[in-house]
C-alpha cells in the first residue's frame, strides 16, 4: 500500500465504489460464460477465449471515452456490449457463421452476473459498519441490481448513469451523487481500479483511491499511478487493506 497524502480519515463520511473491476472479476465471469458456449468453444481454444474477453473489455472503454469525447449521451451497457461483441466475431468469419443471435444475446448477459473478489464482500461490510458505502458506475440500474445480487455485494445505495442522467468521466455525475448523500466532495471516498475514473473524482475535491486489479488499466504506467492518487493499494487483497485503515 501507499499514500501519497495525510488527509484523516475520519472526515471521510461516504465510500463511493466503481463496481466492475474494482469490486468484481469480471473476466472470470465472462470466460466461465464463453466456456459454456459451445459455438465459441468449437472455434477458440481457452487462451484465445481469454484474449476475446479482455478485447470486449477494452473495446467497450474505448466505446464509451468516445461517445463522453463527443458529447453523446449515455447508452445501454447491454447494447454497447453488443456492439462491440460484433465487431469482434466480425474479425473471425468461422466464429462469426457459428456465433447465432441467441448465443450473442447470451453472452451479453453474462455481464449481468459477476463473480466477487475475494476481499470485496467482507471489506464492504467493514466499511458500512463506519461510513455510507455505495456505487457509482456507468451502467443502468438493473445491470448494477444484477450484478450485486449475483456477486453477493452489499452497498446502501447504487448510483447508476441511467439514474443520474450523467455519464463517467463527467465531474458532474460524482458532485450529484454527492449532492444526494448530502456529503462535501472532501468527506468522501472514491475507489476504483480504474485511474480515468479517480482523475475525473479528483478534480471535484473527492479523495481518491485506486485498487490494483491485475484485469484493469494495462495500458497505464503504475509507476505513475502510484503517485497520482491519495492512496494506491494492491496485493492479493486490497480492499480488506483499505477497510482496515477505516477501523475506528
Amino acid at each position: 500500500m501507499a499514500s501519497r497524502s495525510n488527509f484523516d480519515l475520519a472526515d471521510i463520511q461516504a465510500v463511493v465504489f466503481d463496481l466492475m473491476g474494482t469490486c468484481t472479476d469480471w473476466k472470470t465471469a465472462i470466460t466461465s460464460a464463453m466456456s459454456s458456449c459451445l459455438p465459441l468453444c468449437q472455434v477458440l481454444p481457452p487462451d484465445e477465449r481469454a484474449t476475446l474477453a479482455q478485447q470486449w473489455r477494452s473495446g467497450f472503454f474505448a466505446e464509451i471515452h468516445d461517445r463522453f469525447s463527443k458529447g453523446l449521451p449515455g447508452e445501454d451497457i447491454d447494447i454497447t456490449h453488443r456492439r462491440v461483441l460484433d465487431q469482434l466475431v466480425a474479425q473471425n468469419p468461422t466464429l462469426g457463421a457459428s456465433l447465432q443471435d441467441e448465443h450473442r444475446e447470451q453472452l451479453v448477459r453474462s455481464w449481468h452476473d459477476q463473480v466477487a473478489w475475494p476481499d470485496s464482500i467482507a471489506a464492504i461490510e467493514q466499511l458500512k459498519k463506519s461510513c455510507m458505502v455505495v456505487v457509482l458506475a456507468n451502467g443502468t440500474t438493473r445491470l448494477q441490481l444484477d450484478i450485486v445480487r449475483s456477486s453477493g455485494l452489499g452497498f446502501h445505495m447504487l448510483f447508476s448513469s441511467q439514474l443520474l442522467g450523467l455519464t463517467k468521466p463527467s465531474p458532474d455525475i460524482y458532485l450529484k451523487a454527492l449532492s444526494l448523500l448530502g456529503v462535501e466532495p472532501a468527506q468522501s471516498l472514491m475507489v476504483a481500479a480504474h485511474a480515468y475514473d479517480l482523475r475525473a473524482a479528483k478534480t471535484t475535491g473527492m479523495r481518491t483511491a485506486y485498487i490494483r486489479r491485475h484485469t484493469e488499466d494495462d495500458h497505464e504506467d503504475m509507476a505513475l499511478v502510484k503517485n497520482e492518487f491519495d492512496l494506491f493499494l494492491d496485493g492479493e487483497r486490497p480492499l480488506h487493506s483499505l477497510a482496515s485503515l477505516f477501523r475506528r
